[in-house]
């Protein structure tokens, strides 16, 4: 296989904040990897606070460039095992790899994955669509400029329950939260009772990644389903959500990629969770595989390419929360142009 890479720093639409900091541009790595004129992409954004940069994905990839290209693909969740010892502390680079090489063998086999895996794409989720920490009137502003039928809002912040009241005042759609680790014990217990007199169906990660002791008796307490999204970053994490979370919440980013991902929806499955599929603001690449694996969910947060000024491939479509491809051609990153990386 012959082997590309691409950086990029995409524009956000609106300047993105959480309880973690902001950021105008979300830095991205693609990879192409190439064999007898097909071609297979993935893609892994870089995120400040799990220390992985663009810069020290390619460094690592230039470094097995050799071996990389000799590889044969003749089963992806093989190639993911391979890759998984050859970056053991790089699970973003994995993740990357790992989805061109099942896109790859997709379009070597001319099946697109759902079909391959048995999935109906009719029995998807809604993606919700979310908006960022802001003052309450961008908040607003945000909502009203993209009518949505789920609403994931961001807090972990003073006064985010008046906020999140006076956006309930404006729409009737159901509303998500996610606090990304942002609240103590004590705050969350507080919110819990006024999150469900505001309609609000999922909060997620509402402590501290390793505050466990915590989580179990906000668990017991809470009437709104609890989701693990820093607490279940891989898949020897999701035995301990249980008794602690409702739900998790997979990123494909952090877990190493689509061939993990898989295990732990169906280990997440067999010990009672529910299961959401997140995106971390992903171009349409990426993205493209959340919305193959999306029949397996509970709940999907696919809005990647929303947020961004500036996509990276087409061939996705979003209408109220429905998402499709707009042609049935074989592969993961659908419709992607062969022109697509003029960016380099």
């Amino acid at each position: 296989m012959k082997l590309n890479h691409y950086s990029h720093a995409l524009p956000f639409v609106y300047p993105f904040t959480i309880s973690k900091g902001t950021k105008t541009h979300q830095p991205t790595l693609v990879v192409e990897l190439e064999w007898r004129g097909l071609k297979g992409y993935g893609e892994a954004p870089a995120i400040n606070y799990y220390e992985v940069t663009v810069e020290s994905m390619i460094r690592d990839l230039e470094a097995k460039r050799p071996v990389l290209e000799k590889f044969a693909l003749t089963d992806p969740e093989r190639y993911w095992h391979f890759l998984h010892h050859l970056f053991p502390r790089n699970p973003f680079l994995v993740c990357a790899l790992d989805m061109a090489g099942w896109d790859l063998w997709g379009k070597m086999i001319g099946k697109p994955l759902y079909q391959i895996w048995q999935l109906d794409p009719s029995k998807a989720p809604l993606t919700d669509y979310t908006i960022g920490i802001d003052s309450t009137e961008q908040m607003i502003s945000k909502m009203k400029e993209n009518p949505w039928p789920v609403y994931k809002v961001k807090v972990g912040f003073d006064g985010d329950m008046e906020m999140l009241a006076e956006l309930r005042r404006h729409t009737k759609a159901p509303l998500r939260v996610d606090a990304n680790a942002g609240w103590t014990l004590e705050q969350a217990l507080e919110k819990i009772p006024v999150m469900e007199g505001l309609g609000v169906e999922l909060v997620e990660q509402p402590l501290a990644k390793d505050n466990w002791e915590g989580m179990a008796k906000l668990f017991q307490a809470s009437s709104i389903p609890l989701f693990a999204d820093e607490s279940c970053v891989a898949e020897q994490d999701v035995a301990k959500c249980k008794d602690h979370f409702h739900g998790i919440n997979i990123k494909l980013t952090k877990c190493s990629g689509i061939t993990p991902a898989r295990r732990m929806i169906k280990q997440a499955r067999n010990l009672g969770l529910q299961v959401m599929l997140g995106c971390m603001n992903e171009s349409s690449i990426g993205t493209s595989a959340l919305i193959h694996l999306s029949p397996m969910l509970d709940h999907l947060d696919a809005d990647g390419p929303l947020l961004l000024k500036t996509d990276l491939a087409s061939g996705l479509n979003y209408d109220a929360g429905r998402i499709w491809f707009t042609t049935p051609a074989p592969g993961l990153s659908i419709a992607v142009s062969e022109n697509l990386y003029v960016k380099e």
